[in-house]
């Protein structure tokens, strides 16, 4: 089965008041059943099938004997860039319109995104998605579609409320026991970090410099997938190198600077805590793959 766009619905303004309101104050929102179920089971059957591929630019490469879940299922980045369906998901009309009442003007579209992560999985330590975009001026903000029920057992994305307003952290070393990348942002004692329970269809909508993460996914048979769209403020003047070419919400291109430094590949760190030895082909810059 093609997941395929169905017709628009037009959505209560006072849900999207209330909602860009709750962004404004929290830094995140989350809209329930955006996505029905039919279209959720289409999207996660075709990026299953997918998956089944192995493609060059895989990072970490599939590995379907190793031990580590994530290297038999690793992530896939920027699929809208050869992949239809994927296109067609980040341009959504639905989330256009959810992006446009919560920043308040049409944003533009700059990565997709898929995570798997299987049962037994590491997480991702907190962190915040601004650090890696670096959007001049203002700041990126994603949408990031539940494709299973997620919970605190597989793995659901945590939040700290209002972190939004932080300033961009610089990181520190994360345990790389529990996360897949070795770095994390600092918090204060007592910091509240809030886990995110969504059901399959839900759209969690979150402000690039909200600090967020996720925990090992402890289950023993389920997944926790993911796909994400990452987007910058229509009056962005400058994004990250590895974000390039930025789309409008139609699907075409718009030509903006580049951002210094950012980029997609950090350091992956195995379980063992040690650094991966794997080739990054010159792509390695002081960013994170990050959720």
């Amino acid at each position: 089965m093609v997941w395929e766009v169905c017709p628009v619905v037009t959505m209560a303004s006072d849900l999207l008041v209330s909602a860009a309101n709750e962004f404004q104050q929290q830094g995140f929102t989350v809209a329930r059943s955006l996505f029905s179920g039919s279209e959720t089971n289409a999207l996660r059957e075709h990026f299953m099938e997918l998956r089944k591929s192995p493609r060059q630019d895989d990072y970490p490469p599939v590995d379907s004997d190793n031990p580590d879940p994530l290297r038999r299922w690793p992530r896939m980045i920027h699929m809208h860039r050869w992949d239809e369906v994927s296109m067609r998901w980040l341009t959504d009309a639905r989330l256009n319109t959810w992006l446009t009442a919560i920043l308040g003007k049409e944003p533009f579209a700059v990565q997709t995104m898929l995570y798997y992560k299987p049962a037994g999985a590491r997480g991702q330590a907190l962190h915040q998605d601004q650090f890696y975009l670096k959007v001049q001026p203002g700041t990126c903000v994603a949408a990031w579609m539940a494709l299973d029920d997620c919970d605190e057992e597989n793995g659901c994305l945590n939040v700290v409320p209002g972190s939004h307003t932080w300033p961009v952290l610089c990181p520190v070393k994360a345990d790389s026991s529990q996360s897949f990348t070795d770095v994390t942002v600092p918090l204060k004692p007592g910091t509240p970090v809030e886990p995110v329970v969504m059901r399959a269809g839900d759209v969690l909508f979150f402000n690039g410099q909200l600090v967020h993460g996720s925990l090992p996914n402890v289950s023993t048979d389920r997944f926790r997938r993911a796909l994400i769209g990452h987007y910058i403020v229509g009056e962005a003047e400058s994004v990250a190198p590895y974000y390039h070419p930025v789309l409008r919400m139609d699907g075409t291109q718009i030509s903006l600077a580049e951002s210094a430094g950012g980029g997609p590949c950090g350091i992956w760190a195995e379980d063992d805590g040690e650094h991966s030895k794997f080739d990054l082909k010159g792509r390695l810059e002081d960013g994170f793959l990050h959720e």
